[in-house]
């Protein structure tokens, strides 16, 4: 509801001043290859188009690579844009980035990834909210005391912390028994080799959770070759529509559905409602679903 208010206001923000803004998405990975970033990309490009302003897309080559992304919105600060709609790689190390837009009277918001500075409004989602449905679905399904592992994604990264928590607490709270939390950074590659190492010391693992889709379908892959797929369940955190299509395969068990669109969409009406003077607030949730063979075609 408060992201359906939010894209209210931003439709009636709109000046005539407002033609010749420019406005910047900085991502913390490339859309191509990605399909989560390339919705955020998507969302904010007709943002854009819709308001007639500009929207200027940077991402670093790896979600990984802090300095790229600390260099680029420098450089971005010092052509004077209008606004900054970010999901920063590491929080702390973009905090004096930030400070330093906001000094030169130009607005931040955070997507995705909450930042630290104060005052700065997040869009995003509840990530702790939805590893923890997604652990509960783990729990629904499967006995009390099965082996199960957490692949978590960059731990430096808020949204990697409130994933690996959310989906830890659910699972040990419903009496499942954690072997393994590994990290694998979000990437595939990575994800079929914490995988295969977590499955060569734990041959009885029925469950895995994944903190983002390409983990997850990097853990099936590493399943399918030691021939334990049909016995392990993976959960992933994203519903893009290669989880979806893994998932309507019968392959992964189901995943947490974001709306990345809408955070790029919001991302830049929030920037164009704060040059109006308007304010917004300080987390607009995006919500998370349970996606599974019963809707997974949605979302292809």
């Amino acid at each position: 509801m408060k992201a359906v208010l939010l894209a209210g206001l931003a439709l009636g923000a709109m000046t005539v001043g407002a033609q010749a803004q420019t406005y910047v998405l900085g991502m913390k990975g490339p859309g191509a290859g990605n399909p989560f970033w390339a919705a955020v990309e998507a969302g904010a490009m007709a943002a854009g188009e819709e308001h007639g302003v500009e929207v200027i897309v940077v991402a670093p080559p790896q979600e990984s690579d802090v300095q790229a992304q600390i260099n680029q919105i420098e450089d971005l600060i010092a052509q004077g844009v209008d606004g900054i709609a970010l999901a920063p790689t590491d929080p702390n190390a973009l905090a004096p980035v930030v400070d330093s837009a906001i000094a030169q009277g130009i607005p931040v918001v955070f997507v995705d990834t909450r930042g630290t500075n104060e005052g700065v409004s997040f869009i995003g989602t509840n990530n702790q909210v939805g590893a923890a449905l997604a652990a509960q679905y783990m729990c629904d399904n499967l006995e009390a005391g099965s082996d199960v592992a957490i692949l978590q994604g960059l731990i430096s990264q808020s949204t990697g912390q409130q994933r690996a928590q959310g989906a830890h607490d659910g699972l040990t709270e419903c009496g499942l028994n954690i072997v393994a939390e590994q990290p694998a950074n979000w990437d595939r590659a990575m994800g079929l080799s914490v995988a295969e190492t977590i499955l060569a010391g734990n041959p009885n693992i029925k469950g895995i959770f994944a903190s983002n889709d390409n983990m997850a379908l990097g853990a099936v892959e590493a399943l399918k070759q030691a021939a334990m797929l049909e016995s392990v369940m993976v959960v992933g955190f994203d519903a893009n529509p290669d989880a979806a299509n893994s998932i309507i395969a019968g392959e992964m068990t189901a995943s947490i559905a974001q709306a990345p669109d809408n955070m790029g969409r919001f991302g830049i009406e929030s920037l164009i409602a704060l040059n109006n003077g308007e304010t917004i607030e300080e987390w607009v949730d995006t919500g998370t679903v349970l996606v599974d063979a019963s809707n997974a075609a949605d979302y292809q």
